[in-house]
């Protein structure tokens, strides 16, 4: 009876425990964007200049894509490959009767977004030969 319980229990605390993590994230974000918000009308109210590159510091202007992130579709395609691949082999090594197809499905997810990201990659590159 107790491994029941128990059984019901580890899943629904996972699911708590994430939600809790992510709201704790989403208002520590909203208070530091209401502390830059303030800063940002004090200085106003001072008269002083905002330049573009106060902004910035603060946060409040997007920084723009530089050519490091030129790779991130590779990267990205890369390592959702690998994350698929090793479900499947995970998943293929101890499956019980009857639950290597889904199983293997779930591991298909990734693996496929992963090509997907490796095909941005290869037809967003910039054409050099003109």
């Amino acid at each position: 009876m107790q491994e029941e319980v128990v059984a019901v229990f580890i899943p629904i605390v996972m699911f708590i425990a994430i939600a809790v993590v992510l709201c704790v994230y989403f208002y520590l974000r909203h208070r530091t964007s209401e502390a830059v918000q303030k800063t940002v009308q004090t200085a106003i109210e001072q008269g002083q200049q905002l330049t573009p590159e106060i902004l910035e510091r603060l946060g409040q202007v997007p920084k723009r894509r530089t050519s490091d992130n030129d790779k991130s579709d590779l990267r990205r395609g890369v390592i959702l490959i690998s994350v698929g691949l090793g479900i499947a082999a995970f998943v293929a090594l101890v499956h019980e009767e009857g639950t290597l197809g889904p199983a293997i499905g779930i591991g298909l997810l990734p693996f496929l977004v992963g090509v997907a990201y490796l095909g941005l990659w290869k037809l967003g590159k910039p054409d050099k030969s003109g």
